[in-house]
């Protein structure tokens, strides 16, 4: 890495062909890395992509450039949704069209190689059988220039760069096998069978053929969550201008256009209902099933499907700024993310076929001292140079991180990067916000009691200063005024106090509406009426505020929040799992221990104002507990960047993908459990793919070297070693969250 600022850096992400193995990747990431002007760059081989930070001074084209001296295709992806979709179509096709070329090529070699492999299994049964010499060159020649020239490009392009990866292995192995057979029929003379090796050669590249066929079949299940989220994406909206109905691309939308959704269409950006309710199916984004109802004032989300009811909406955020936008550059960040323990591989193929080659050097040299048979050294050799292919090594981790973080964000848990996964899998102690998170965050006024008996006076007071606020409270006020239709006036200035209320000036008059450290602040009158209701209240499990008017009380207000109905269960569940749950919250004592004790909750903190949640994170996490934050990623976004792992619920969204480790995108408590879960059976597949990636070559190349694996099976071997990793890795896909609906 060039000692570079990053201050000023940029970001740019490449879409990569022509890479055959994880050495590849390995050789481009360090050709970038060594670029002046780069600052950090990282390369996907299970993605097919390069994300690069570098100063203003170097441009994509430049990196291009860069890409295509090491030896492949790069093209700069852009983040306009319209541009993505276009590029993610374009790579798409690209793929589809190397898969077929692929099969077309294998169903030839599979063929050629047939009449080869014939004698050996008549063998097996007792049955001898010969293929002429000339005949098996015939057979295997076409399968060596058109099947192996695919690993000779790699093998050349590693060299030319001074590195070496799979395709050198491959390439060394069966060229060697060819030769060493050829040699014999057209110089030697020889025409036995046990002297010539064009069916090892043959069968070798037709398995790995096989292998990498099947390989990208399976890859590009670990990336249908990508590819289902930006078909999300539409390419136009219905814009109204007048009293029309205008067809209009989403690149030409601006903010604050007004456009009418129609039953049945996907909604093409993010948005606020202004007229009209529909039900919409938020599914892919939510992983919740039942469509969500809508009306005025609601949001409405870039990809999801309205139901039966047109909806009149105006734009709130366009192409890169949408939350599906957000969604999609997370998700492809999470599956782009390297795995500490990726980092020991990487060193371990760096200098992994540089010392097999020293390995089946010194097999052929050892079997030649022991034995001097040529034949029983160049097979040795040739299976240690095939089966220690180290491909299946680089896919263990990407392929097993893709999988999972797919599996998640179909289940609408975003998950940030692989970092998230590792700290979710350790975490012991749990805080719960209590707003938004175990309750439903939308408060409901029971009580309005004013010392004056008008209570619709005092309604439209703390209505009116609530018009234009975003606190939970505001929407109570305003919906129970509006039920009663009472008119409300505009505040003309607006101060909120965190924790403990708010103060405005309504025609002329200072209103402040608090708790009572806000009525304190203010040397507002207490009132023996106003201590005595809100004690009643309290008890109850409501939380209680008091408006005043200057310094006096006016009155008392009552607001209730339920708890949501599966607090109770995920409270439970997690504490089976031996993890530990804290609620914190700015209710009183008596209203957080409604809540506790509803949702099953032993330990919570009451009175913390928004500000100190990060404080208690802090506290616990020097007690030595590993800590999550779960709330709502609006006022709980220090707290969530504190704790070691930040999990942010359904309506913060937008904050929490800068924040938050893991999101949520379904208010819902049961998911935090799924979610834990997800983190566990990833990281439990990344070490089994290391696990087996390993195996097959502590066990196969000592094998190999001591001749009781034929070339031929070595092949079969290191092909399947590619195909296992990624199978593995794909179970993942069978994951569901556990007790959802």
């Amino acid at each position: 890495m060039n000692a570079h600022s990053a201050s000023a850096a940029q970001t740019v992400k490449l879409d990569i062909t022509g890479m055959t193995c994880a050495g590849c990747a390995s050789r481009l990431e360090k050709t970038l890395q060594a670029t002046e002007g780069v600052v950090r760059a990282t390369v996907n081989f299970a993605l097919e992509t390069a994300e690069v930070e570098h100063l203003p001074q170097v441009a994509a084209i430049d990196l291009v450039d860069v890409v295509s001296t090491a030896g492949f295709d790069a093209k700069e992806r852009r983040d306009e949704a319209e541009a993505t979709k276009k590029a993610f179509e374009e790579r798409e096709a690209h793929s589809d069209a190397k898969e077929r070329k692929t099969f077309q090529l294998l169903t030839l070699s599979t063929l050629l190689a047939i009449p080869l492999v014939i004698p050996m299994f008549l063998e097996a049964f007792g049955v001898q059988h010969e293929v002429p010499g000339v005949l098996q060159f015939a057979l295997a020649t076409p399968i060596q220039l058109f099947v192996g020239v695919r690993f000779y490009k790699g093998a050349f392009a590693a060299l030319r760069h001074g590195g070496a990866n799979m395709d050198t292995l491959v390439s060394l192995g069966t060229s060697a096998a060819y030769l060493y057979s050829v040699y014999n029929v057209f110089f030697a003379g020889q025409m036995q069978a046990t002297d010539l090796y064009f069916e090892a050669s043959a069968v070798i590249l037709t398995l790995i053929l096989m292998g990498k066929y099947l390989e990208m079949r399976v890859k590009r299940f670990t990336t249908a969550a990508v590819r289902s989220l930006i078909a999300l994406r539409p390419t136009t909206a219905n814009k109204i201008v007048g009293d029309k109905f205008i067809p209009t691309r989403i690149s030409d939308l601006r903010l604050g256009d007004y456009i009418v959704i129609k039953p049945g269409e996907r909604v093409p950006t993010d948005g606020l209902i202004e007229e009209g309710e529909s039900e919409l199916d938020e599914s892919m984004l939510t992983g919740e099933n039942l469509p969500v109802h809508k009306n005025k004032g609601d949001q409405v989300t870039c990809g999801t499907i309205n139901g039966a009811g047109a909806i009149f909406v105006r734009t709130t955020a366009l192409a890169a700024s949408t939350r599906l936008a957000q969604i999609i550059r997370l998700v492809e960040g999470a599956q782009a993310s390297r795995a500490p323990v990726q980092k020991l591989v990487d060193k371990i193929s760096a200098i992994f076929v540089p010392v097999i080659v020293l390995i089946a050097l010194a097999t052929f040299a050892g079997w030649m001292l022991y034995s001097g048979d040529v034949t029983t050294a160049v097979s040795a050799s040739v299976a240690v140079l095939v089966i220690a292919c180290p491909c299946a090594l680089g896919l263990a981790t990407p392929i097993a991180l893709i999988a999972g973080t797919s599996a998640a964000a179909k289940a609408g848990i975003l998950i940030r990067d692989i970092e998230a996964l590792e700290r979710a899998h350790t975490v012991d102690t749990i805080l719960f916000d209590k707003t938004g998170t175990l309750t439903v965050g939308k408060p409901v006024l029971t009580d309005a009691q004013a010392f004056d008996r008008n209570d619709d006076r005092l309604l439209t007071i703390a209505a009116s200063i609530h018009l234009g606020s975003e606190h939970p409270l505001a929407s109570a006020l305003i919906r129970a005024a509006e039920e009663r239709n009472l008119k409300l006036t505009r505040p003309r200035s607006i101060k909120a106090i965190p924790g403990k209320g708010l103060i405005a000036e309504l025609t002329g008059q200072q209103i402040s509406i608090g708790n009572a450290a806000l009525m304190k602040d203010l040397n507002v009158t207490p009132s023996m009426m106003g201590d005595g209701l809100i004690k009643t209240y309290e008890s109850s499990g409501k939380t209680a505020v008091t408006v005043a008017l200057g310094d006096r009380a006016i009155g008392v207000l009552a607001f209730v929040d339920q708890a949501r109905d599966s607090a109770r269960e995920a409270i439970k569940t997690l504490k089976n799992q031996g993890i530990r749950t804290v609620m914190i919250t700015g209710d009183t004592e008596l209203a957080a221990k409604n809540i506790a004790d509803l949702v099953g909750i032993d330990e919570f903190q009451a009175r913390v104002k928004p500000d100190s949640k990060n404080l208690i994170v802090n506290a616990l996490k020097e007690q030595g507990y590993r800590v999550a934050m779960v709330g709502d990623g609006v006022n709980d976004a220090p707290a969530l960047a504190a704790a070691d792992l930040g999990i942010a619920m359904g309506s913060g969204a937008y904050v929490a993908l800068e924040t938050a480790g893991i999101t949520l995108m379904r208010s819902e408590p049961k998911t935090i459990t799924a979610a834990l879960d997800i983190s566990r059976s990833t990281l439990r597949k990344i070490r089994q793919n290391i696990f087996w990636a390993f195996i097959y070559n502590i066990i196969g190349i000592p094998l190999a070297a001591l001749g009781l694996l034929s070339p031929v099976i070595a092949g079969a071997a290191m092909a399947m070693s590619s195909v296992s990793v990624v199978t593995n890795a794909m179970l993942l896909r069978r994951w569901k969250p556990k007790n959802m609906n």
